[in-house]
């Protein structure tokens, strides 16, 4: 009488013959399971990456339903796709920076005090180390580029500056400000460096300039107040 057996995802019927004292099995179906699923040790390889799949949904769910942002999406405001996070590169945030940085020290021009008569009227305050290496960013930037593709670096720089002109034009009225003069310094500023440029692809290779250089020009302009002015008791001057 057939026994049946379940083995795995399949039943197959187990007949058990006895002839002459010697007992037969019918091992047929089992060569077909093996050949259907493969050896046992696949079969217990697809059993374990089920249970790893059930686990890592189960912690997914459980994980998103305890933070804040699955109540504040479900039960609170919803942006829409604009609570979709979006990746910012860090160049875009330093460029930002940087803006900032210029406008708030080198792109404002003040407004000093009026020249005493007989007193020094030559300009004093050369462009900073910061502002010089600013302006050569400006013109000829390093920053922004491919980490092991296409790298440029300085080293060794040096920085060498000369005033060029120093003058003041005569008195006028100038609007928002009342009568004044405008100081203009004029200084030339030459940038010696090593340059070293690395490339990754296609074929990768290193370039050193040794003996490189640029020059800057920046302007120091600014207003001199003319007359005797009072500019109130919160005056810097």
């Amino acid at each position: 009488m057939p026994v049946w057996q379940a083995t795995g995802f399949l039943s197959c019927p187990i007949r058990k013959i006895r002839k002459f004292g010697v007992r037969k099995v019918d091992t047929s179906c089992r060569v077909g399971l093996l050949t259907a699923a493969g050896s046992p040790q696949e079969v217990l390889f697809m059993k374990a990456r089920a249970r790893f799949v059930a686990m890592t949904l189960i912690l997914a769910v459980v994980t998103s339903t305890q933070g804040g942002c699955f109540w504040l999406t479900s039960q609170g405001p919803n942006l829409g796709p604009l609570a979709i996070p979006i990746p910012v590169p860090v160049y875009m945030q330093k460029q930002k920076e940087d803006q900032f940085w210029n406008y708030e020290r080198y792109e404002r021009s003040p407004v000093l005090g009026p020249i005493p008569p007989g007193g020094p009227c030559e300009a004093i305050d050369e462009p900073s180390d910061d502002e010089v290496m600013r302006a050569l960013e400006k013109a000829r930037p390093v920053q922004g580029n491919w980490p092991f593709l296409y790298e440029i670096q300085r080293n060794h720089v040096r920085i060498s500056k000369c005033k060029l002109s120093d003058y003041m034009d005569p008195p006028r009225h100038y609007p928002l400000a009342g009568p004044a003069q405008l100081h203009h310094a004029h200084y030339k500023c030459t940038i010696y460096f090593q340059e070293v440029k690395r490339i990754g692809w296609p074929v990768p290779h290193t370039l050193v300039d040794e003996d490189c250089q640029e020059v800057v020009y920046i302007d120091h302009d600014h207003l001199h107040m003319v007359g005797d002015v009072d500019t109130g008791c919160d005056a810097n001057f």
